[in-house]
């Protein structure tokens, strides 16, 4: 079989390339993939299966997110400098200090008082789209969602919301030229953002609130905090991460109900398969497709000897259809128990911090989904990004009958 799993046009026509991480798990789990020299990438192991992905996400002593970053494109040692500064992009313990300032702002008791709020936000997506024949189901319903829960967070005014989605489009969609006219617009979209958290910290120094930034900005128990460069950086991770995973598993999910329109009945019969299907849509769609780690030392993964600097690639997006871990991966089944899958990582550092978060947003919105609009139908083919990093959908055309 033919091999390339980073091809952005194979993404933007089918999604991810599932007969081939289905034959690469099968017989070559961890592969050595061709790089593109003239691109500057070099040959990659691409790690396909569940345990592997498990394992190397869990040993940062021996695969890190810092030596080369996190992110599968090259870049000169100049701009990894500045990247070392996000969480992303490091390795404990400057990690550890970094993701436990900010914990603060994540706990279960902080993220649980947000349910009602979020609800409150559904119902009023609803409200706005109310009476129209015909709406796109990511811009007018997935993506506001969680732009308007990072407004809250921030304490940013709910009208900024257009401004940082159309920054995280130009950042994420640097190679779809519908969103970005190349990488350089993604970078002005990044020193747009830098500015904003800014500014905003500025701000939130001189009138401190009840909110997330305040709360970053403001020392811990042992006189620990973000500095501004940090902070800065924080809020383009927030702006990203908070926004595209949730956007694009909530779009994903919804198409995957109107190809599986059983699982939409099994929901409306039940609501409390809203909690299991949110799992079950981030496993089905893992918004998130790859990241890449560097061998620091000679090492194994699973039974393939990988050197030290070699570059690692971990495949969520195959992990989660893993065979040996799920019983009929293939199946989309929102009441599947167990359910292990890593749409979130694999664990270790990098475990995602607002998975609780995004959990919640996507349970709450499908109940409400189920509620308000229980005869939604697709009124028109789903269009995806352009991206090998993403697994984003763009447009979705919907009727609300």
């Amino acid at each position: 079989m033919d091999i390339n799993l980073v091809d952005k046009d194979v993404y933007a026509r089918d999604g991810a390339p599932h007969d081939q991480f289905r034959w690469l798990r099968a017989n070559a789990p961890v592969y050595l993939h061709e790089g593109e020299p003239d691109r500057g990438w070099p040959p990659f192991w691409a790690v396909t299966r569940h345990a592997d992905v498990v394992h190397v996400s869990r040993r940062s002593d021996l695969f890190s997110s810092s030596r080369r970053l996190a992110l599968f494109d090259e870049m000169p040692e100049e701009q990894r400098e500045l990247q070392r500064l996000m969480m992303l992009n490091q390795d404990p313990p400057e990690h550890t200090r970094r993701r436990s300032l900010v914990n603060r702002g994540f706990t279960p008791r902080m993220i649980g008082a947000l349910e009602q709020h979020i609800r409150d936000i559904c119902h009023q997506l609803l409200d706005e789209v109310t009476g129209l024949p015909t709406v796109d189901f990511v811009r007018d319903i997935a993506a506001p969602l969680p732009l308007y829960v990072i407004c809250e967070l921030l304490g940013a005014p709910v009208e900024d919301r257009d401004k940082i989605f159309n920054w995280s489009n130009q950042m994420i969609g640097a190679d779809d030229p519908e969103y970005s006219s190349g990488p350089s617009a993604g970078q002005a979209a990044a020193a747009e953002v830098y500015a904003y958290a800014n500014a905003l910290a500025a701000e939130r120094r001189e009138r401190p609130r009840e909110d997330l930034a305040t709360r970053l900005l403001l020392p811990d128990v042992t006189g620990e905090t973000l500095d501004e460069n940090e902070f800065d950086l924080f809020v383009l991770l927030l702006v990203v991460a908070g926004n595209e995973t949730t956007r694009n598993a909530a779009s994903g999910g919804m198409l995957a109900f109107f190809e599986h329109p059983e699982q939409w009945r099994r929901l409306l019969a039940d609501r409390a398969l809203a909690a299991p299907a949110a799992d079950e849509i981030v496993r089905w769609v893992s918004p998130v497709n790859l990241f890449r780690r560097t061998a620091t030392a000679d090492t194994v993964i699973g039974e393939q000897e990988v050197r030290e600097n070699d570059k690692v690639v971990v495949f969520y997006g195959s992990a989660n259809r893993d065979e040996d871990v799920f019983a009929d991966p293939e199946v989309f089944d929102i009441g599947r128990t167990p359910n292990p899958q890593i749409g979130f990582g694999g664990g270790g550092a990098h475990f995602c911090l607002g998975n609780h978060l995004a959990r919640m947003e996507l349970r709450v919105l499908f109940e409400v989904l189920a509620e308000r609009l229980p005869r939604l139908a697709q009124a028109g083919p789903a269009r995806r990004l352009r991206s090998n990093f993403i697994n984003g959908i763009k447009e979705l055309p919907v009727t609300l009958t």
